[in-house]
């Protein structure tokens, strides 16, 4: 085979194999399933962990999908300085219309393109050098495989894969073609998370060995709207999929605190679900009053609750959760635990910025406690241009602080701070607790992206202790939040 680094299969954990290979509806009908893995035992490629591309001074976008959160991150990007938005591209015009709106006085002149294939004439351009995806999920790997091919770096929407295959093809196009891939993971800048990360990174934890992440989050209401996602997709994922479909948000910011990848890797998982409680009666519902929703009726919606527990080499532990259909209030958790301090985010008794942090089992600190903490560890990124992204919006502003940290990476030729070993990893949980599940919570191996790179690459930064110098357009006032998260 041509591929000669995943050239064995390894028995345990394989059982409906098959499965996790097979893309979902709508990839590319061209996409290779290859001899697999997953737990590589060929050479590693070149190592895309720590690279440091060229410089670019003005980052030329194009932007693939400008729908919902793709029309936020036009107008978002169009608000940082030395971004030049190239193109916008989406099937839907009336879609790239409202983002036009959006950054009518930016001073930006984007063409535009709506041809179904014409995501493949974006990645071919020449005058290009980031492709920014924000498509449904079934074309983030095609379009990411083929930017990189044509010489482009790639920021892609979660998850940036929905099968083991796609997650190794992206970590191949990246190192074969030296580009950038990340995915646009923005839970790793939100504010309590960057503190955390910080404190961890001085040892303020300790040694971490546990820690906790979720998405719960009621999107019954969202993922049933009318037309509001193309062809109902966001819907049809929660019956032809079953597992934890959308795991990034909570895992991102703890594997970035636990070293995953740099120092330590993931070992194997054991992943459960409920049964589906309430989609399927609430689709019912809607068909009772609209037969637009009688295709949707009686399908086996996946369940309310997953939990995913995994393991990692150095024998530490991560707990998981996805439920977007339950009536629960919204939850990432985000919990650190540590020999020497814990931390927990969600509940949000008091407002966004809540966060709890422990000394030791008699209690949390109080408020004033945790508010000198805040002031002593919080990263500069933060310092610097923390109250501009909440006035640019995107989720707080953790979406505009993710946006302006890779510009200023890509344009001061820095490592950006999620690579592609970051986004199969982190994405590959989705198809892995999938199969966990149909084999009554088997274990099943994890594979290893970095083949081995892991024990020696080192820790992500974010702290700014290097770049920093990319401006921030004036912002007279707050933008109203954008879509769901």
């Amino acid at each position: 085979m041509k591929n000669k680094r995943r050239d064995f299969l390894r028995l345990s954990g394989l059982i409906g194999l098959s499965t996790l290979l097979k893309p979902i509806e709508g990839l590319s009908k061209d996409s290779e399933v290859r001899d697999m893995s997953f737990m590589s035992s060929g050479t590693a490629g070149f190592n895309m962990c720590g690279y440091s591309a060229p410089k670019i001074d003005n980052v030329r976008v194009g932007v693939i999908g400008v729908g919902n959160r793709g029309q936020a991150a036009v107008y978002r990007l169009s608000q940082i300085e030395n971004v030049t938005l190239k193109v916008l591209c989406d099937v839907q015009r009336d879609k790239i219309d409202f983002a036009l709106k959006r950054i009518k006085n930016s001073g930006q002149k984007p063409k535009i393109l709506t041809g179904s294939e014409d995501w493949k004439r974006v990645c071919e351009m020449n005058d290009i050098d980031l492709i920014y995806i924000v498509t449904h999920w079934a074309l983030h790997t095609p379009i990411a495989e083929y930017a990189m091919k044509n010489g482009k770096h790639v920021c892609v929407e979660v998850p940036a894969a929905t099968t083991v295959d796609e997650a190794w093809r992206l970590v191949e196009a990246s190192e074969a073609n030296k580009r950038h891939c990340m995915m646009l993971e923005n839970c790793c800048y939100d504010f309590f998370e960057l503190l955390t990360l910080n404190m961890a990174r001085q040892g303020f934890f300790g040694e971490i060995f546990h820690c906790e992440g979720a998405y719960i989050h009621d999107l019954k209401e969202n993922i049933t709207r009318k037309n509001f996602k193309w062809h109902m997709w966001r819907l049809k994922e929660n019956y032809e999929r079953k597992g934890n479909l959308y795991p990034t948000h909570g895992l991102g910011p703890v594997c970035q605190i636990m070293n995953i990848n740099r120092g330590d890797k993931f070992d194997y998982l054991v992943s459960m679900s409920s049964a589906d409680f309430m989609l399927g009666q609430y689709v019912e519902d809607l068909a009772k009053k609209d037969d637009f929703y009688q295709p949707y009726v009686g399908k086996d919606y996946r369940g309310n609750m997953n939990t995913s527990i995994i393991k990692t080499q150095k024998k530490k532990t991560i707990m998981l959760q996805h439920d977007v259909t339950s009536s629960r209030p919204y939850s990432r958790i985000h919990l650190i635990s540590g020999t020497k301090g814990t931390a927990q985010k969600y509940p949000l008794p008091d407002g966004k910025e809540s966060g709890r942090i422990a000394v030791d089992h008699t209690g949390w600190l109080p408020k004033e406690e945790v508010e000198k903490l805040r002031e002593k560890y919080n990263p500069a990124i933060i310092k610097r241009i923390g109250e501009l992204a909440r006035k640019v919006g995107g989720h707080g502003g953790m979406d505009f602080l993710m946006d302006w940290r890779t510009i200023d990476c890509l344009r001061n030729g820095l490592p950006l701070d999620q690579d592609v070993y970051d986004a199969a990893l982190w994405s590959c949980i989705f198809p892995l607790s999938e199969e966990s599940i149909k084999n009554r919570s088997k274990s099943m191996d994890i594979p290893d992206f970095t083949r081995g790179n892991w024990k020696t690459n080192t820790p992500v930064d974010v702290t700014l202790s290097k770049g920093g110098n990319t401006g921030i357009k004036d912002i007279s006032k707050p933008q109203k939040e954008d879509f769901v998260l």
